[in-house]
């Protein structure tokens, strides 16, 4: 092979690599109808919440919603280690208002006297980031997963 070949299988290759980043890396499409508190989510408040998910949560609860290893074990301080937010953890099981709750004013709001490492974010973030991050949450959750939560929410008293 020529020098000019295996350059420019080089840069081809690289072009290639940056295209599959610059994809990987956006915000995938936001499933029609994903509502929260019952109004309709924007691809901005979903691309908002990935970045305030990562910059406040991805910490604890994984880069990829992949939550704490054993997360389902008590931590030797009694505590339990942060959740995963993706399909495989419980997150989706409950409606909007007590997803905004917890993440603003903490578990022990919603279970009084639980004790939880997870910080309440009131004060930290405001109401439309909170709703943001939840928001991108909710997006990467599959159909099945979304549609279970959808009918929680529809059925937490007011609808919302």
């Amino acid at each position: 092979m020529t020098r000019v070949g295996l350059v420019c299988g080089g840069v081809l290759a690289l072009v290639a690599g940056v295209a599959a980043w610059v994809v990987a890396a956006a915000p995938q499409g936001i499933p029609e109808g994903l509502t929260f508190l019952c109004a309709p989510v924007t691809a901005e408040q979903v691309e908002l919440g990935q970045d305030l998910y990562a910059a406040n949560c991805a910490s604890c609860h994984g880069v990829n919603l992949e939550g704490q290893p054993d997360w389902r074990r008590r931590n030797e301080d009694g505590r339990m280690p942060a959740p995963p937010h993706d399909a495989s953890g419980h997150t989706w099981h409950h409606a909007d208002r007590q997803l905004f709750t917890i993440t603003k004013l903490g578990v022990g709001a919603v279970i009084p006297g639980y004790e939880s490492d997870m910080p309440a974010f009131e004060g930290i973030l405001s109401d439309d980031e909170i709703i943001a991050v939840l928001a991108f949450i909710k997006s990467t959750w599959p159909e099945r997963e979304r549609g279970f939560q959808a009918e929680v929410t529809a059925n937490d008293g007011d609808g919302s």
